[in-house]
């Protein structure tokens, strides 16, 4: 269910590392819980993120909901398909539902994020508490 090469946070972001590029989106767990995406708020082209910042918001039908960078990083692009077609995080969330392609800038942070096992462990953890 989720890709294997890919890195994961507590607030269901995953991250696709190429290099010092990173693609991040949420994970099918978080378009679950948000039900219908209706709208995207993306940040600007060139703006830059601590680990941990919200750097876009997501309008569901139920919530409204942050997207934080997993890594300290530069925006580097958008994924504008998003603004005429939000449902794709719904349809797609690991392959055309990505939010923005980021500059990675201290690549050591990518050691505090998930793996997919770790991942599925701590879903499986949130899953029995609630």
């Amino acid at each position: 269910m989720n890709p294997k090469d890919y890195k994961y946070t507590k607030e269901h972001e995953w991250l696709k590392v190429e290099g010092d590029i990173g693609t991040i989106g949420i994970t099918s767990y978080a378009q679950e819980q948000l039900g219908d995406i209706v709208s995207v708020e993306f940040p600007k082209v060139g703006k830059e993120f601590s680990a941990g910042e919200s750097l876009a918001l997501i309008d569901s039908m139920k919530t409204t909901s942050d997207v934080y960078a997993p890594v300290s990083c530069e925006v580097a692009e958008l994924n504008n398909e998003l603004e005429s077609r939000p449902e794709l995080m719904n349809e797609d969330p690991y392959k055309e539902g990505w939010v923005v392609k980021i500059k990675i800038k201290k690549p050591e942070e990518l050691e505090k994020l998930m793996s997919v096992e770790e991942y599925e462990a701590f879903l499986a953890k949130e899953s029995e508490s609630s």
